[in-house]
């Protein structure tokens, strides 16, 4: 049953819908002299000269699985907080984790997790739309700030703000609740939970990711995480609908990682 259920999610996972649309324009990729997709070609830039972020983006494997995959030392955890996260490694505890109950995933793991999103741009508003869970968040670039408040509840993927640093969109998140994992090992954080994200294109192909996590309840000092994220294989690529089904989508997420795609 299991393998069956991998196979299903695999093929929704990797096919995109383009075959109910007609008259679908052909996407203006680069391509080298042969006329092949040039992976290496330097980022889009929008009429004003920003970096271009838009597009479908694919996350790579094993974030999802466990956010400190690259830290020798896992998460800087204190004390009381490294006894919770090794009871929730130790899989005891997995009913509890919220997208077996079909809850919202956090940032950033709603970026990790083995699902493509995409990224729409605006001058004043950056919008991320992800497959998985039919989720979505916005990030204001209008020069506005997040002003904590008694009477403003905390939310799943709490209040962002952006500014371009160079060629480097950052992401400021904060006001994040409580209720999130950042990953199935059982990573958490608590609703102190601070999180800038910075977002480089460094080719056509592929944006550059790093965030850096701040929870001065849960870890002894800030950490960092940085990997590339891809471009999705094919440039027409739509985001799917998808459903979430309690448990059956721990089931089908416990131990698989999709290829990239790319």
């Amino acid at each position: 049953m299991r393998t069956l259920l991998q196979l299903v999610l695999m093929v929704f996972l990797s096919t995109t819908v383009i075959a109910q649309w007609a008259n679908v324009p052909t996407p203006q990729i680069p391509r080298t002299p042969d006329g092949k997709p040039n992976l290496s070609a330097p980022a889009p830039r929008l009429p004003d000269g920003t970096p271009d972020l838009s597009g479908v983006w694919s996350p790579p494997m094993g974030y999802s699985r466990d956010l400190t995959r690259d830290l020798k030392e896992g998460a800087p955890f204190q004390p009381w907080a490294k006894a919770l996260y090794d009871e929730r490694a130790s899989g005891s505890l997995w009913k509890e984790e919220p997208d077996a109950n079909c809850l919202p995933q956090g940032v950033p793991k709603v970026l990790l997790v083995p699902a493509v999103w995409r990224i729409v741009q605006t001058p004043k508003i950056v919008f991320f739309v992800h497959e998985a869970f039919n989720l979505w968040w916005q990030a204001f670039s209008d020069g506005r700030r997040f002003v904590p408040h008694p009477d403003v509840a905390p939310t799943w993927h709490g209040y962002s703000t952006a500014k371009w640093d160079g060629d480097t969109l950052v992401v400021d998140v904060t006001g994040l609740n409580d209720q999130t994992w950042f990953d199935r090992a059982g990573n958490f954080h608590s609703d102190a939970l601070h999180v800038v994200e910075r977002y480089t294109r460094t080719s056509a192909d592929v944006l550059s990711y790093e965030a850096t996590i701040e929870d001065p309840n849960v870890f002894s000092r800030p950490w960092t995480i940085n990997m590339p994220l891809y471009r999705h294989i094919d440039p027409g690529a739509q985001i799917l609908e998808f459903k979430c089904v309690p448990f059956v989508e721990e089931l089908l997420y416990k131990d698989l990682e999709l290829p990239q795609q790319r």
